[in-house]
């Protein structure tokens, strides 16, 4: 049995995942994905396909050593075919994690509006529709990012850790505690607002780094999918893989 190589290259660490077929079989971080990584995976299991995504760079190292070990290798660019109709005018510069998620949540909510919530160093609110239309979305400061400009363009505002888990107060009684509420709360809302737009019955799929911090702000039912880019991508090599087959 073969299986498929996911490799999602974010700017602070690359995530890889293993999965067959549609199943997740085994998930990786690393802070700096090495071509020894990549073999040390390819070694553990007979991969057959992969595919690469990348925010950061182009990572044509990547692609030559995955090229090395896999017959067939696929790079999310804009030219890839994708299992959703995008609606972005501008498709050459949409960022290819936001593509990744939301093909990941038309796999797991297929025929249902969703809200994909990527929180990371930004947070993208992005709108698929039940027909599998990728409406487009928006793009906001992330938790580190929010804590970061209070500090650095005021005089008197401290760094405050916004993202380590622990209580979130209704209304700060100290600045540090002003500032992580007035952060964490204020993208809780952003949550809200968005999903305010949408028809009463989507549903929301929050991802990244931040989106279990945020959940348990919010007053209405979100999955939290740490894994939804990587089964994105998964489906993306999966629809591709369709698509050669029916050539052949």
């Amino acid at each position: 049995m073969g299986y498929n190589l996911v490799i999602d290259q974010g700017n602070s660490a690359a995530k890889v995942a293993v999965f067959s077929d549609k199943e997740l079989v085994d998930h990786w971080r690393y802070e700096t994905l090495t071509e020894s990584d990549l073999r040390r995976v390819a070694h553990s299991f007979a991969i057959d396909s992969a595919i690469y995504c990348s925010v950061a760079n182009h990572g044509e190292d990547v692609i030559v050593v995955l090229r090395s070990m896999v017959e067939k290798v696929y790079e999310l660019t804009s030219l890839l075919p994708l299992p959703v109709k995008v609606a972005y005018t501008t498709p050459s510069t949409l960022g290819r994690d936001r593509l990744a998620a939301v093909s990941g949540a038309r796999m797991k909510f297929p025929s249902r509006d969703m809200l994909v919530v990527d929180a990371g160093t930004a947070v993208t609110y992005d709108v698929l529709y039940a027909d599998g239309t990728f409406a487009g979305g928006n793009i906001a400061p992330g938790l580190w990012m929010r804590a970061e400009a209070l500090h650095q363009m005021t005089k008197r505002l401290p760094l405050v850790d916004v993202e380590s888990h622990g209580e979130v107060a209704m209304w700060g009684t100290d600045t540090e505690d002003a500032i992580r509420s007035g952060v964490v709360r204020g993208v809780a809302a952003e949550v809200g607002y968005y999903r305010s737009l949408l028809s009463p019955e989507a549903g929301v799929v929050l991802t990244g780094g931040d989106a279990s911090r945020i959940a348990p702000l919010l007053d209405f039912p979100v999955t939290v999918d740490e894994t939804l880019v990587l089964t994105g991508l998964n489906s993306i090599l999966l629809y591709n893989e369709h698509l050669y087959n029916e050539h052949r």
